[in-house]
């Protein structure tokens, strides 16, 4: 930890661990160093051809494998390495299951549109070559079988279906047959094991990794073939018609057998193939949208591993420490390249940010009623934004606030009321919620299928979580930026979205059942009806419903999200290492924010992030006020600092700036600024000013002052970043500048210090972590080193 003899060091840290710990920092960097020096490593493999060293008789296997991989640790396909492994095999003719699988992987994640014809001689091959008859039909064996009865296994079968799924994305469909002899044979009594697991073979006792398999490639073959649960007769959409999942009891059966035998140490089951185990774990949890992998029950209460996270500090361990190789249990991934190979799509590909959280509530599915719908959203958006990225199912009864934090946007659904029975459990899922929204989290809600229950209910629980009189629910204007931050709707398709107007933006949307007699088809239902990587025909009624569903699908998270997103290991933070509340008062830096009546309540974290940041980079021992101080409290003159903000017109009182003069001529400070540039606040900011301090005016701070230089111990503010929103034009996506400009910062000096610093662009949404695409303001790590510099400044005045 830095002492204040080193905070020069300050200008390179970085905001996004204002509410972490040194261990947090440590350990998302060394997952991030991991990696690198895992892609390092297999850079260095390479030979002058492009390939690497490859198994006998498997021509172009480890080679693809080892590109799969480098692609997905974030090498780009036009990085020299990669375009040497493309050229090597792009000659590849193999008639092997695993390296068809796999090159056709690698030519799904490189360049799609180039390899499009070798991607779909590749789906014909694995077409023409999927066991057609006996007990393994709809599986794979190691080689060509066109049309034959052979004998199977389940490792060359997941990779066939890895392969088929990837191509499907970059729009190669495999026909339909395909997928359905896939479906069936893994959903077959003899593939899976009577306890849930599954083996190599049929029949063979249940491992880690081919339970994996078989509980992934269940869940791809199912979701191509398998009903939606909404429908489409001609131009009319049956939302709920309600349905049976043929898989869902075999897929949680698998689960709970992975959970019975889960390890991270080994592959349950077996004595080698551990790294090949883990590609599957991490597999299992991304496509079943699983952050905990569910484990027996320990003294009664609910069990669970975080396979991510733990996985991840397993790896870190057991990465060679000189050459940055790892290697396996048994079989080929004793190998480096191999398992370094297998190791790094864990690590990356497990690390994918998630987008969207569905909340699991209540008894039974009524909160799953369309099952594909947030997998479908997110689909979508990884093609809008051009990055990968994933969503989750999160119990609402058993996650806690720190969990609820790793989505940036919940999903809370249904047509039966979210809200508990008992009193205490209301109690208790309000304060969960409006933590979580202190904190910068997004809730969208939506009632379906005659849903009236649901929105009762969740209108009761919005007064619980929002007791204050301002945060109300309140109809959307068409202005709003969700009709149009990254898609425009057709205005034909508008519908009554409901919000409220929380911190620095709106913080809940509510999508109710409206008419409740006769409602449009639900958001969830469009978004089932959609799927991504597949061409569905509707008539032209249907579709615009559907694509107007999913531009305000986008919409809603570009602008709840602001397009930034953050990877797991950013989140690697154990709740014990949290740093421990200071008791002692002695030596303690006091600061509050100020109570007025032009939104001060606006960004209530504003302030306390900056000090988490203060006392966790400086040792600075601070105390923040937890409600906004009144001027004229007697206690205004025990605060060293203090800080003002709003976004509305404001006016004081005389006796409010007669203490507002009292407590400045005295030696205190103030850091003013306007949420999200507002014009209202400023405009009153500037005349209280001006009729508190008549012959001081404010006056434009220099870039070069030293409140601004590493002179005090923080950051060069000579240069910083500030984000200026502006629309791109008619039905153009709203774009999120960031400009490299100088700091504008207003002050009043007396004397020779500045006693109030005024930001006319936003400072606390920035430090509040709420990312809205509608906020003029700095960034954050800006709005943190200016906030740090003017606390810094203080001190030494």
């Amino acid at each position: 930890m830095m002492r204040l003899t080193a905070i020069p060091l300050l200008a390179t840290w970085s905001f996004g661990a204002i509410v972490g710990t040194v261990r947090a920092e440590l350990a998302a960097e060394q997952v991030r160093q991991a990696i690198d020096r895992g892609v390092n490593y297999l850079k260095g493999q390479q030979r002058a051809d492009g390939s690497w060293i490859d198994a006998l008789g498997f021509e172009g296997g480890i080679s693809s494998l080892s590109a799969l991989a480098l692609l997905n640790s974030g090498v780009a396909p036009d990085d020299e390495t990669m375009q040497k492994a493309l050229i090597y095999l792009r000659k590849i003719k193999s008639e092997k299951t695993y390296v068809v699988a796999l090159q056709t992987m690698v030519f799904a994640r490189a360049e799609p549109e180039k390899d499009r014809l070798l991607i779909r001689s590749n789906v014909k091959w694995l077409e023409g070559n999927q066991i057609a008859a006996g007990p393994y039909k709809g599986a794979w064996t190691y080689s060509t079988c066109p049309g034959c009865s052979g004998e199977g296994d389940n490792s060359n079968a997941q990779f066939a279906l890895l392969a088929l799924h990837e191509a499907e994305r970059v729009g190669v469909p495999a026909n339909s047959r395909t997928w359905l002899l896939a479906k069936n044979y893994w959903s077959g009594k003899e593939s899976q094991n009577a306890d849930g697991s599954w083996g190599y073979k049929l029949r063979q006792p249940g491992t880690g990794s081919m339970t994996c398999a078989g509980i992934t490639s269940l869940v791809i073959a199912s979701g191509q073939v398998s009903a939606c649960d909404a429908r489409v007769v001609g131009e009319r959409i049956d939302c709920c018609p309600g349905g049976e999942d043929d898989v869902a009891d075999r897929v949680e059966n698998g689960l709970r057998w992975l959970g019975q035998h889960y390890s991270i140490s080994r592959n349950p089951g077996n004595q080698i193939w551990l790294l090949y185990y883990l590609y599957g774990l991490e597999r299992v949890g991304r496509l079943t949208a699983r952050r905990f992998i569910p484990l027996p029950s320990r003294q009664g209460q609910p069990n669970r591993a975080d396979w991510y996270r733990e996985g991840a500090e397993m790896l870190v361990r057991r990465q060679d420490g000189l050459s940055g190789y790892w290697t396996g249990m048994g079989g080929a991934e004793t190998q480096p390249i191999v398992g370094t190979s297998f190791a790094l799509l864990f690590l990356s590909k497990g690390r994918w940010p998630v987008l969207l959280g569905k909340l699991q509530h209540g008894a039974g599915n009524d909160w799953n009623r369309h099952r594909g719908d947030v997998a479908n959203l997110t689909g979508y958006v990884e093609r809008g934004w051009k990055r990968d990225m994933t969503w989750q199912v999160i119990d609402l009864r058993l996650a806690d606030v720190e969990d609820l934090l790793q989505t940036p946007v919940l999903y809370l659904c249904g047509s039966l009321s979210p809200l508990p029975q008992q009193p205490a459990e209301q109690k208790e899922l309000a304060q969960k919620l409006r933590d979580y929204l202190d904190r910068g989290g997004f809730l969208l809600a939506e009632g379906y299928c005659g849903g009236t229950g649901f929105d009762r209910g969740f209108r009761e629980l919005m007064r619980q979580v929002f007791p204050e009189p301002e945060y109300k629910l309140r109809l959307l204007e068409p202005e709003h930026p969700i009709w149009y931050a990254e898609e425009k709707v057709d205005p034909r398709q508008l519908r009554p979205l409901w919000g409220v107007e929380f911190g620095c933006r709106t913080s809940v949307i509510h999508a109710p059942v409206d008419p409740p007699g006769n409602p449009p088809p639900s958001l969830s239902c469009l978004w089932e009806l959609s799927r991504p990587g597949r061409e569905k025909k509707y008539s032209r009624v249907v579709q615009e419903q559907i694509d107007a569903a999913m531009a305000l699908g986008i919409n809603i998270l570009a602008y709840a999200t602001n397009r930034e997103l953050k990877s797991k290991e950013d989140f690697f933070l154990s709740k014990t290492t949290r740093r421990a509340s200071d008791r002692i008062e002695r030596g303690r830096l006091y600061v509050a924010t100020l109570r007025h009546p032009g939104g001060c309540n606006s960004a209530p974290r504003a302030v306390v992030n900056l000090m988490d940041a203060a006392a966790d980079q400086l040792r600075l021992r601070t105390h923040v006020r937890e409600q906004p101080l009144a001027i004229t409290d007697d206690a205004l003159l025990d605060h060293h600092l203090v800080f003002m903000h709003g976004r509305t017109a404001f006016r004081l009182t005389d006796a409010e700036r007669k203490r507002l003069k009292l407590y400045l001529e005295r030696g205190g400070m103030v850091l003013a600024d306007s949420i999200c540039a507002s014009r209202a606040f400023s405009e009153s900011f500037r005349r209280e000013m001006a009729a508190v301090f008549p012959d001081h005016k404010l006056e434009r701070i220099a870039a070069d002052d030293p409140l601004l230089s590493t002179k005090y111990g923080g950051s060069d503010l000579r240069i910083v970043s500030r984000r200026d929103p502006e629309s791109a034009g008619e039905g153009k996506p709203l774009k999120d500048n960031i400009r490299k400009v100088p700091p504008d910062l207003e002050g009043i000096k007396f004397g020779d210090r500045w006693g109030v610093v005024f930001s006319p662009f936003d400072l606390s949404c920035a430090l509040e972590k709420h990312a809205t695409l509608e906020c003029r303001g700095y960034t954050r790590e800006d709005a943190a080193r200016i906030g740090l510099n003017v606390l810094l400044y203080s001190l030494q005045q």
